[in-house]
């Protein structure tokens, strides 16, 4: 191909990969900015994904205070709304790598779901006593040394909440 030919093909050819990179980002999302996020064309909130929630915060949370199993809650849902992360909660819960209940299957082993599903709903009714966490860990156990460069929030119980 002619050399002057490609300086024009070139930028082009960026442009339509750019224009579909963008595209694709919306489309993901799923949703209008500031919208309730759904899955599957269903509100957020629906039976399935309360009970997942509440089966991710008893897994992850379940010794923690109620304060502590709502912040893990509230980190789902900010996660839900963050261009970082899926858009449904079942996309963030399961998520590879996200969540160390989900990697070894304690959170199919949970059995006791009543606070746990109270979280859930307090955190699905927008209650974040993170401010805005993306991230949480608890610090007494071993973690990526990646963790430690987001910037802590808060503590509640054993974890703290980070952007």
């Amino acid at each position: 191909m002619h050399p002057r030919r490609l300086r024009i093909l070139l930028p082009v050819f960026l442009a339509v990969i750019l224009m579909g990179a963008f595209l694709w980002h919306y489309q993901r999302q799923g949703q209008v900015p500031g919208a309730i996020p759904t899955q599957a064309g269903t509100p957020v909130g629906t039976s399935d994904e309360m009970n997942l929630l509440a089966r991710l915060i008893a897994a992850e949370a379940g010794t923690e205070p109620y304060e502590g199993q709502v912040a893990v809650g509230a980190v789902v849902m900010n996660r839900v709304r963050s261009p970082l992360f899926p858009s449904t909660i079942s996309g963030v819960v399961f998520e590879p790598w996200a969540f160390e209940s989900v990697s070894n299957g304690l959170i199919w082993q949970v059995t006791n779901l009543a606070t746990a599903s109270r979280a859930a709903a307090d955190a699905l009714n927008g209650w974040d006593p993170t401010y805005g966490a993306l991230f949480f860990w608890n610090p007494s156990k071993e973690v990526s040394p990646w963790i430690w460069t987001r910037t802590i929030i808060t503590q509640i119980g054993n974890h703290v909440f980070a952007r």
